[in-house]
């Protein structure tokens, strides 16, 4: 039953939707039914606050607060709670089934805040509740954040329902036929598929450079060995990814792609390039060496090898896609750590069949141990700084990115030509001469579209051909969209747009790669930005994700950036319309066409 749930979830995930199956098995009660608020007077006049939690529904201890009419401060005094891994704010206090508050002396008239959630579903915005002793009468102090706009949404009322209800169908059929064997099947599929995405790109030279450290010790038996050993590490790092995200909820994938682990990666893969210009050499310790190496051999050894799987998964590879997110929200909703981790683990070694088979013909393509091998390491070093490059990119300027890949092209130019000319070997100096004159004219390009303003190094001449469109096309760009942080101001955005169009949420975030290209290229197509007019653009930026912004992404099913949602003013997302990961500018301007008809067609009901 738990592998038929979890297929459900990745497949409406594949479908760019959100498991609405789930919300339907654990609809969200009003504010006031899950948490119903009582008081009372004690002997001493203290005022006794009374919780009572419906089944499944916890209440921060945390967040209890109390203040006057006049806005002075009021100790709460509570008793323990019980310690819990919160999925939205970490290691948190919290009461199950009832909990109890003093106040010691209040004045007649107080104002009481609270906030809870639903165990493995939404979290409740803060709720104030104004509380008179004299009579104990418990109303809602409103929302003054809120315009009057807003106002038609009712304290507590489930603020979104999201799309996926449609997918179950093909996918029960699936469960019915093949069951668990099927489910593991899938995710080894989908893994082969992410294989070829550029979250996987940086892991191809990381597998090469192993390779050629093998010498003249690698045969196709050597790299199928090697290779299996690491993507056996990468299959384990899923897994324990898959484990974690049980204990720790979704946001673990975000902590490891944060900015300073991103940063940090990109430093190591720079100093891991220095070797191979001569500049030092980067070596484990002679004891450690004849210990990890059989028989003083040089390469590497089968558990390095798997070592080294095992960290390029964890910093590299876990990017947000369609099937990784699928997954992360069923484990960190249901705790299904042993379901979850075959499942990553599968979806790892479907990502590393590539990996294997280039490494198997590894051994039969490279020539043995030779002059050659000194060269090879210095390409290496190039494709190390390339890859530097490519993480920190979403952390650089524009014009930053421009320069950097134009320096590094420039610089590869030049060393393969100066190579080229001292190769003896005809073949190897023409493919070196004209390596080394398609680097230098790709750098030309990059200057070029560095003077020219240009975003995307990989389309440096875009300015030009923007300006000889029509310069009355429209443009859209980050800043044409309006910051939310949490859920009230989302639900207030939509409040006061247009009733008859949709709103956009663009989950984003500064260590994103993909949302740069999102940023740079699909944002900016003309088919996109005449789709997008007359939609709300909102952005929830969560680089240093708060507790509001963590809220509203568990509330809107998000695992992390990149990813992009259609509302309309009912809150409503339509089926179909939910974007994840890479997508081609296409499916945005058509997820933008189906959003605006759906809204048309719900406001005419």
């Amino acid at each position: 039953m738990r592998s038929g749930t979890l297929f459900i979830a990745l497949a409406a995930m594949l479908t760019i939707q959100a498991p609405a199956q789930l919300q339907a098995q654990d609809a969200p009660l009003p504010m006031d039914q899950a948490f119903r608020l009582t008081v009372e007077r004690s002997a001493g006049g203290d005022a006794v606050l009374h919780w009572q939690m419906a089944e499944g529904y916890y209440l921060y201890r945390e967040y209890l607060e109390a203040k006057s009419q006049a806005g002075e401060a009021l100790e709460v005094r509570s008793g323990p709670g019980k310690i819990k891994d919160d999925p939205g704010f970490g290691t948190m206090e919290v009461y199950y089934g009832t909990a109890t508050a003093s106040i010691a002396s209040p004045p007649q008239k107080i104002e009481v805040t609270y906030q809870g959630c639903q165990d493995g579903g939404l979290c409740y915005p803060p709720t104030a509740k104004r509380i008179d002793l004299a009579s104990l009468a418990v109303t809602d102090a409103g929302r003054p954040a809120l315009p009057e706009a807003a106002a038609f949404e009712a304290e507590g009322e489930p603020g979104f329902t999201l799309s996926g209800d449609h997918a179950e169908t093909a996918v029960d059929r699936l469960m019915q036929d093949g069951g668990l064997a099927l489910l593991l099947a899938g995710f080894l599929g989908f893994g082969l598929l992410l294989a070829f995405t550029p979250c996987v790109f940086p892991m191809y030279p990381i597998v090469a450079a192993m390779l050629a450290r093998e010498g003249g010790q690698l045969t196709a038996r050597r790299g199928l060995v090697m290779s299996t050993s690491y993507v056996s590490g990468l299959a384990f790092a899923f897994a324990l990814l898959g484990g974690l995200a049980a204990w720790f909820g979704q946001n673990l994938q975000m902590a490891l792609q944060s900015v300073y682990v991103t940063a940090g990666i990109a430093a190591l893969f720079v100093l891991l390039a220095l070797p191979g210009f001569g500049l030092f050499s980067l070596q484990l310790p002679q004891g450690l060496v004849s210990r990890l190496t059989p028989s003083g051999k040089a390469g590497g050894t089968i558990a390095g090898a798997g070592a080294l799987g095992f960290s390029s998964a964890l910093f590299i590879g876990p990017c947000v896609t369609a099937p990784l997110a699928g997954a992360l929200l069923y484990i960190a909703r249901t705790g299904d750590a042993l379901l979850g981790a075959m499942a990553l683990f599968a979806l790892g070694l479907g990502k590393g069949i590539p990996l294997i088979i280039m490494s198997a013909a590894g051994g039969r393509i490279l020539p043995k141990a030779g002059a050659w091998m000194e060269s090879v390491r210095q390409i290496f070093g190039f494709l190390f700084l390339a890859t530097a490059l490519w993480l920190v990119m979403p952390l650089l300027p524009d014009w930053g990115n421009l320069l950097a890949s134009a320096a590094l092209a420039l610089t590869f130019g030049l060393f393969t030509l100066q190579a080229a000319n001292g190769s003896s070997h005809n073949g190897m100096k023409l493919l070196g001469r004209s390596t080394g004159l398609a680097s230098l004219f790709w750098a030309a390009l990059l200057f070029t579209g560095l003077g020219l303003g240009a975003s995307d190094p990989l389309e440096p001449l875009a300015p030009l051909a923007t300006k000889t469109a029509s310069t009355q096309a429209a443009q859209i760009s980050k800043s044409s969209f309006t910051a939310v942080t949490s859920r009230e101001d989302l639900t207030a955005r939509i409040a006061a747009a247009d009733g008859s169009s949709p709103a956009l949420v663009y989950v984003t975030a500064d260590w994103c790669v993909t949302c740069r290209t999102i940023e740079r290229s699909i944002l900016k197509d003309p088919q996109v930005a005449s789709a997008l007019t007359g939609i709300t653009l909102t952005t929830l930026d969560v680089t240093a994700a708060d507790a509001g912004k963590q809220a509203l992404m568990q509330e809107l099913k998000v695992i992390g950036p990149p990813t992009l949602i259609f509302l309309d003013r009912a809150r409503r997302e339509p089926d179909g319309t939910r974007l994840i990961g890479n997508f081609p500018a296409q499916d945005l301007a058509d997820a933008a066409i189906k959003a605006k008809q759906a809204s048309l067609f719900n406001l005419a009901k």
